[in-house]
């Protein structure tokens, strides 16, 4: 294989891999915005870890992945679920309890680094998610990066701006290949 082919196979691999990181950036950026916050990836919402009462099953700072509950009878003891507090935050604990009051099932959370349970049971109504098992330890600090304007402005830029020189370059390659080659023209033509 020629130096020139090696080059041109290398150029397409990397303009190819800096246009797939834009791409990918420009949807983080979207879904983060259309889902409030985390973004949504094949139906599976991912949530940052922001506190260690979960360790060591995830630790802080980690990313999970949740999928949205539908039948939210369907939860058994030593599920870990995401939930709506009074306060409009999400936690992420696991059942130890399951309570049958009349017509409404509640259920006793408590986070795996807890010493004591949470003081209020959870309605089935405010249950959002279960947990898949699915963790990326460290994301989560990136993530909530990303939800900042200087983090969205830096995402959409870095890959743009690479996209952009690497363009720039490659063109600048290009003229300068177009130039040697009617250079030996000129010169024959002189001759």
């Amino acid at each position: 294989m020629t130096m020139k082919k090696v080059m041109k196979i290398t150029s397409n691999v990397v303009t190819g891999i800096l246009f797939l990181l834009l791409m990918l950036m420009v949807f983080l950026v979207i879904s983060s915005k259309a889902s409030g916050g985390e973004p949504q990836i094949f139906g599976y919402q991912l949530k940052t870890v922001l506190s260690g009462s979960m360790e060591p099953t995830f630790k802080t700072g980690s990313v999970i992945a949740v999928k949205p509950i539908e039948d939210k009878n369907s939860i058994k003891e030593n599920d870990v679920i995401t939930f709506m507090q009074e306060d409009e935050s999400l936690v992420t604990h696991r059942v130890v309890n399951i309570i049958q009051n009349d017509q409404r099932t509640m259920y006793q959370t408590k986070g795996d680094n807890n010493e004591d349970m949470d003081t209020q049971p959870v309605l089935s109504e405010n249950v959002v998610a279960e947990y898949t098992g699915f963790t990326i330890p460290y994301l989560g600090y990136f993530i909530n990066f990303t939800q900042t304007g200087k983090g969205m402005a830096i995402l959409l830029l870095i890959p743009g701006l690479l996209l952009l020189g690497y363009s720039g370059f490659t063109i600048y390659q290009a003229i300068k290949e177009i130039d040697q080659k009617t250079k030996p023209q000129e010169s024959e033509k002189t001759a």
